[in-house]
């Protein structure tokens, strides 16, 4: 009977976190694994990693980083080269249904729209959506740079962006069969731009919290649930964390003017810093996302499963879990994880590993 309202319990607080199909997890509802489309020679070769190595670790949510790299029918102007084909990204969901994996697709929308000195898919095809048109891309990209360029970002006021970009993530979401999709929305270093026409003036977290709210409210018309990374809503100055684990432009604001159902996915990668108490006493619900250093990440871990046991009731239940991410071409991981190639970033202490730090989470779990 415990283990039943235990069961229930973890229903009635993931408010669609996970698959519907999804056995609830009551120690730790989320067990997750974040990583790029594999490309179309790696398809074979990631199906068996699900099989081999996520299905015996338990790992019940994949979010997996799309973008531009599958052959959209709405939009096929903005099909990456090489991108996998329907029958492709089937396969995947064929694996993860049968193993009880909820896929949760990405696409980065508002910021990370360009990388280096390339810009991606959307503005290289609507430049009309770039908030910044007047920063040009270096053809040799350094930081710091007179630009603060890191990442691009869309217009958010643009009148045409949204019938663009959620054409392509219905499209992703319907042939993922997905509950909920990720729309990134980390690192925005651009936003409410004063030279920008149409953003000209505006609040930056009120900028931030309508376009949250926007892709929000488009997903629960379908039925999904939004997740997003939780670096803009941490202030950077008050924390220490910085402008790139958290916001230096005043979108941590937010925060207070965003919907509650939405997913956080709290990162951090240096260290276990414990933001995930402060998202979810905002009333949100979180997952601790470590990445390449596995103390970092036992630690994140061991934290989560003590604030499900030590809050209340109210809160306890907001505390989702833990997700794996991984940085690399998923070709690259996978020779790193079953020893192919070493991953050059690596140093002689085992640091700055995701595979290591993958095993060492999912190993450190009850």
């Amino acid at each position: 009977m415990k283990k039943l309202i235990g069961i229930l319990i973890g229903v009635l607080t993931a408010g669609g976190v996970i698959s519907s199909q999804v056995p609830v997890d009551s120690l730790l509802p989320v067990r997750g694994f974040c990583i790029a489309a594999p490309q179309s020679a790696d398809v074979d070769r990631f199906i068996r990693f699900i099989g081999e190595e996520l299905v015996p670790r338990k790992v019940n949510t994949l979010i997996l980083r799309v973008d531009y790299r599958y052959q959209y029918q709405c939009h096929p102007e903005l099909r990456e080269e090489g991108a996998l084909t329907r029958a492709e990204l089937r396969k995947i969901v064929s694996a993860c249904r049968k193993n009880k994996i909820a896929l949760i697709p990405q696409i980065n929308l508002l910021g990370h729209q360009s990388w280096a000195s390339t810009p991606n898919k959307l503005l290289s095809v609507y430049p009309e959506f770039d908030e910044t048109p007047w920063v040009k891309m270096p053809e040799k990209y350094e930081w710091p740079n007179a630009d603060n360029l890191y990442c691009k970002s869309y217009c958010p006021l643009h009148p045409k962006v949204h019938e663009v970009v959620f054409a392509l993530v219905d499209e992703l979401c319907d042939v993922c069969e997905a509950d909920a999709f990720h729309a990134g929305m980390d690192e925005v270093f651009y936003i409410g731009e004063s030279q920008c026409p149409r953003c000209g003036g505006y609040d930056k977290a009120e900028m931030f919290a309508n376009e949250v709210r926007l892709i929000r409210d488009h997903l629960a018309s379908k039925g999904r649930t939004l997740w997003i990374w939780g670096d803009r809503l941490l202030d950077g100055k008050t924390t220490g964390l910085g402008e790139w684990e958290a916001s230096f432009n005043s979108t941590h604001r937010a925060v207070d003017l965003i919907p509650k159902d939405v997913m956080i996915c709290d990162w951090h990668y240096e260290q276990a810093v414990p933001t995930a108490v402060y998202f979810a006493m905002k009333g949100f619900r979180v997952v601790s996302c470590p990445w390449r250093r596995p103390e970092v990440a036992v630690q994140q871990l061991n934290d989560m499963l003590r604030f499900r046991k030590n809050s209340p009731p109210e809160m306890s239940g907001r505390f989702q879990g833990v997700v794996q991410t991984v940085w690399s071409d998923a070709g690259k991981f996978l020779d790193e994880f079953y020893g192919i190639r070493k991953n050059e970033e690596e140093d002689a202490g085992g640091n700055q590993n995701p595979s290591a730090c993958f095993r060492a989470l999912f190993d450190a779990v009850p």
